[in-house]
């Protein structure tokens, strides 16, 4: 990645890696990090769908540098299509390293999430 990248999408999480989230070796568990990926998908779609969504697929997510203790983990997202009843999302996440307040892209997925209605059976995502 070059030093001029910048995120793709709208920031709509941003929370700091705590020692609790790693490894001994000061590593970021990469569950914690789909874990954040996945509630600002919520979020997005959510809004979008003006109610309840769930999470129905991750696609091809691969880390490409870590997160470690102290860094400020931001993540954007952007609505790519919206079906009948579900909408997906691409998502990155990009850390901010605490001691060099430098911004790095650590990994990015598609995130497929289902609109539902109050029994828990999908239901059709309202037009805009």
């Amino acid at each position: 990645m070059t030093d001029n990248a910048k995120p793709s999408g709208a920031l709509t999480l941003r929370t700091v890696a705590m020692p609790a989230d790693a490894n001994p070796a000061g590593d970021i568990f990469g569950g914690w990090v789909m874990a954040q990926m996945d509630l600002a998908s919520g979020i997005t779609a959510s809004e979008r769908a003006k109610g309840r969504v769930v999470t129905a697929a991750v696609k091809e997510m691969a880390f490409a540098l870590p997160v470690k203790i102290g860094d400020t983990l931001s993540v954007y997202t952007t609505i790519e299509a919206v079906g009948r009843t579900s909408i997906m999302l691409s998502v990155e996440a990009w850390a901010t390293r605490a001691r060099y307040n430098k911004m790095e892209k650590v990994t990015a997925a598609t995130f497929i999430m289902v609109a539902l209605d109050e029994s828990g059976k999908p239901k059709p995502v309202p037009a805009e």
